[in-house]
């Protein structure tokens, strides 16, 4: 994870396609240069480890655009292809339950 957002703060496409899964990765990637990125703050791990085939990362990506700072959330799933951790996509979010819902 560490590796991909460094790429994205150099501008490496190239890294960032060939550690993206085959199944998922776009044919090109178009970075946008108007992003400064400034931060990474890894929130959450799962799996990983020298024994796991799998894993997740929720993170937190500070940027600067235009003069304005923002930030991306994301959380994350990564899978071990030919030995290296190759990222999948992004694990969409459980929806969000009203206030007073008993499920919760």
């Amino acid at each position: 994870m560490r590796s991909r957002y460094s790429a994205f703060s150099v501008g490496d496409a190239g890294y960032l396609l060939r550690t993206w899964h085959p199944r998922t990765r776009p044919p090109r990637l178009d970075l946008d240069r108007s992003l400064r990125w400034t931060g990474l703050e890894v929130l959450e791990t799962t799996g990983g480890s020298a024994f796991h085939t799998e894993g997740t990362v929720r993170f937190r990506a500070h940027y600067v655009e235009r003069g304005a700072e923002g930030r991306l959330d994301e959380h994350s799933r990564f899978v071990r292809e030919a030995g290296a951790w190759v990222y999948v996509g992004a694990i969409p979010d459980p929806p969000a339950r009203p206030a007073g819902d008993p499920r919760l």
